[in-house]
């Protein structure tokens, strides 16, 4: 066991990757990671191709009922389809990559302490859609790591996305040598009307009942807020993730 192993138990684990949308990234991207795969009859076309890659491998797989599928997958929230594979390996965040991910000129999503997995799989999922290549996530006990939920939820994101884990606030003082550090919490300034040109932004979401520590805000270049009605108190993480996103990598 390797000490990256050791340090991340979810290194060890298989996950239950749900939906077809997700099993087909996941298939597309590395089938080597795919151990399993159980379906029902009626997307049986669909994976006929996984099958044979599977076959070609000499790795299982299978039709189930719907119950069945439910006890596999552990929710009846399947799609029909469920793949158990090896999580992708996250790294440890390397400085002297931060210069190197830069240039790229797509934001980079920076995650402190997101505890909610179907959270982190609607964020992996907005991240991907809109061609980000990786997400930072904070080295801290209650940040969600990659998961059967998070999985399903982000519709196959996950797999087009490198993930770090990195030691926060630390790592943002070093990411501001390559990216604009903007953070984002309740009762600062709203988002700028034109968007300067320069650096690629790193964009830092934190906790969804604590928001971003004091210290996390201190080591931002600037910190936004998204204007809205009042009418509630703010937006679910994943949406303002989309919506800055948008903004960030519109023509």
């Amino acid at each position: 066991m390797n000490e990256v192993e050791n340090r991340l138990p979810h290194a060890r684990q298989l996950l239950r990757v749900c939906g077809l949308a997700a099993v087909t990234a996941l298939f597309a991207r590395d089938p080597r990671r795919v151990e399993r795969l159980f379906f029902e009859d009626r997307v049986k076309g669909e994976v006929g191709p996984f099958c044979r890659t599977l076959a070609r491998a000499h790795k299982p797989y299978r039709q189930a009922d719907k119950a069945e599928l439910a006890r596999v997958a552990g929710t009846p929230l399947h799609g029909g389809v469920v793949a158990i594979a090896t999580p992708r390996p996250l790294a440890d965040f390397d400085r002297s990559s931060a210069r190197i991910w830069a240039k790229n000129g797509k934001p980079l999503l920076v995650l402190d302490g997101i505890g909610n997995p179907h959270n982190l799989g609607a964020l992996a999922r907005s991240a991907a859609f809109f061609g980000l290549e990786r997400m930072v996530l904070a080295d801290r006990p209650d940040q969600a790591l990659p998961s059967d939920a998070s999985y399903r939820v982000a519709e196959g994101g996950l797999e087009h996305l490198n993930l770090h884990r990195a030691p926060l606030p630390a790592a943002l003082f070093e990411l501001r040598s390559a990216y604009r550090v903007i953070g984002t919490a309740l009762g600062h300034g709203p988002v700028p009307d034109r968007l300067e040109r320069g650096p690629p932004v790193a964009l830092v979401f934190g906790n969804e009942e604590s928001g971003l520590d004091p210290a996390t805000i201190a080591a931002c270049d600037q910190v936004w807020s998204i204007p809205g009605s009042g009418r509630v108190q703010s937006l679910n993480v994943a949406a303002a993730a989309a919506i800055l996103l948008y903004l960030l990598t519109r023509p």
